[in-house]
């Protein structure tokens, strides 16, 4: 939608963004302010023409000035039907174009940011970006146009005041700063519940995103009930954050017609005392009062544009937080050979190259902190080849995590599992080495798969996600608990299958499950974040009481 590119956003700040986009926007947006500019000028100069018809043809009975002013007010109308048409056509286009402006840019950037993104924003945050702060975005650069035609009518209803009723003129002129400096105090409470508001929104959304992903699993163990009420309970606190930003809202909109009815009053009331002295003419009065009439208009638009402009803030608030993320960084300038030893210095775990090496933790978490240091996904001192991880060069290429909140992607199935040009052999032997060739015997390698592949169950999701990581076939692949959602025909199946697919390269697998823990190499057995014991499965299972406690979940050690 948008016609050019103007560059990177500056996202310093919230104003700095909002100001960004109608520079991206300056000639649709100078072309919307001319027309918006027009559409006022043309109803302010309406009263003046309707006084000087009754002044000068009514009661001055002069038939030539009637039509002449009557001829002016119709010219009037006509150039206000057509710049209206035209301001509102630009208006829509500007709200499109910078709206999807900013889609692009949120989606760019949260491609950019790749893994980096689920561990820094929520997916509520997320979806609440691209569903409701694009809108408001859209409205600030709309009610620009609008508002700028609105402070040159003022200006010039009151220059015109000024002239024929220099003490009316005084009174627009005071007034409407009074009646802006009135309103002012409103507009801050209106940004802090919206702000709060916006917060909720986004946990929601992240809630129900969670409830959707995980529907199967929650009817499975019966915890529909509980997360509903969860929900309901987030839902609720939605509520009454959009009732007391309503309220806030509802206030600017009671000002907007009160304090400039205020202000026509007191102009009308002084007009009809300045004709009953005759200072001025009965034509100036019905001018006077049209401008009196015409004031709400501009006044009214004034006080949406502060409203919007307040809402446009809170989502540009939002937007700059996430550009200010940065990915997460892919290493420096050292190239050390390959395949190497893999250490992380915190929990004293080595991964020798070339080989399965298993992580057990009592805690799942430690398991996952482990895999994030390794993958450079989290800070810590890792040592690859005795290089500091993090000056390693072209990190994600030679060492990959993949967990189970990774997405498959729309397109056909070989798509979302191997780039282009991958060789059919390496994607047929990690499809194997998943257990996933049924999946794709069942419906093809062409067949087009949805986003996040919801037409699969989540096991068959598991496993074309592991046959997507085996197919990348990194230096180094680290899986967080890859078979936990298959059945344990498969898992065994996947177990006796991964060391052969992985062979000559060095495979990390965090996981519990006796299946994959036999089959691995070595298992360091991982307590409060330190490896406390290592070995193969079965002689640790005899000789530590701890891992065998954690791998069997307490039911017992099984007799040799």
């Amino acid at each position: 939608m948008p016609e050019e590119d103007p560059g990177s956003p500056d996202h310093r700040s919230p104003t700095r963004y909002l100001l960004w986009l109608l520079r991206a926007e300056w000639r649709g947006v100078l072309a919307g302010v001319l027309l918006g500019v027009g559409w006022m000028l043309s109803q302010a100069l309406m009263p003046a023409a309707i006084g000087r018809a009754i002044g000068d043809g009514v009661a001055g009975r002069d038939d030539g000035a009637l039509a002449t002013w009557t001829g002016v007010l119709l010219v009037l109308g006509g150039v206000q039907a057509a710049t209206g048409i035209l301001r509102h056509r630009r208006a829509v286009f500007l709200w499109l174009s910078s709206a999807y402006r900013t889609v692009q840019i949120v989606t760019r950037h949260a491609t950019r940011l790749g893994a980096t993104l689920p561990k820094r924003l929520g997916a509520g945050e997320v979806v609440s970006i691209g569903l409701s702060d694009v809108a408001h975005l859209g409205d600030v650069v709309d009610i620009v146009c609008r508002g700028s035609g609105a402070v040159v009518a003022i200006v010039v209803v009151a220059a015109v005041l000024l002239v024929t009723a220099p003490k009316l003129g005084l009174i627009v002129l005071v007034g409407v700063p009074l009646v802006l400096l009135l309103a002012a105090p409103l507009l801050r409470p209106l940004r802090e519940r919206e702000e709060a508001h916006r917060e909720l929104v986004g946990e929601l959304n992240g809630r129900a995103t969670d409830l959707v992903e995980g529907l199967r699993i929650l009817r499975g163990i019966g915890g529909e009930r509980l997360f509903s009420g969860r929900y309901r309970g987030v839902s609720g606190r939605v509520r009454d954050a959009g009732v007391a930003a309503a309220r806030a809202e509802s206030r600017i909109s009671g000002a907007e017609v009160l304090l400039p009815g205020l202000l026509i009053a007191a102009v009308t009331w002084a007009g009809a005392h300045y004709v009953e002295r005759g200072e001025i003419g009965v034509g100036d009065l019905v001018s006077c009062y049209g401008y009196a009439v015409f004031l709400i208009v501009p006044l009214r638009t004034i006080g949406e544009a502060a409203g919007k402009i307040t809402k446009g803030l809170v989502a540009a608030r939002r937007v700059v937080r996430l550009l200010d993320l940065e990915p997460a960084p892919d290493g420096g300038a050292a190239r050390p050979a390959g395949p190497a030893e893999l250490v992380d210095i915190a929990s004293g775990l080595v991964v020798r190259p070339g080989r399965v090496t298993a992580i057990a933790a009592a805690q799942p978490r430690d398991a996952q902190a482990i895999a994030d240091r390794l993958g450079r996904y989290a800070p810590g001192d890792v040592d690859f080849a005795g290089v500091p991880l993090r000056e390693v060069a072209g990190l994600r290429r030679r060492v990959l995590v993949a967990v189970n909140e990774d997405r498959l992607f729309s397109g056909t199935l070989a798509e979302a599992l191997a780039p282009p040009g991958t060789p059919p052999a390496v994607l047929d032997e990690a499809l194997r080495a998943a257990s996933a060739e049924d999946i794709a015997a069942a419906s093809g390698l062409d067949r087009h798969v949805a986003e996040a592949g919801r037409e699969f169950s989540g096991g068959q999701r598991q496993r074309l996600r592991l046959a997507r990581a085996l197919a990348a076939d990194p230096e180094v692949l680290i899986l967080v608990e890859p078979t936990s959602a298959v059945d344990a025909h498969t898992e065994a199946r996947i177990a006796e299958r991964l060391a052969e697919a992985r062979a000559g390269r060095t495979t990390v697998v965090c996981t519990t499950s006796p299946l994959m823990l036999d089959r691995a190499a070595h298992v360091a057995f991982v307590e409060d974040g330190r490896v406390v014991a290592e070995g193969p499965h079965r002689d640790l299972m005899l000789s530590e009481p701890r891992y065998a406690a954690a791998v069997t979940r307490g039911e017992g050690v099984p007799s040799p």
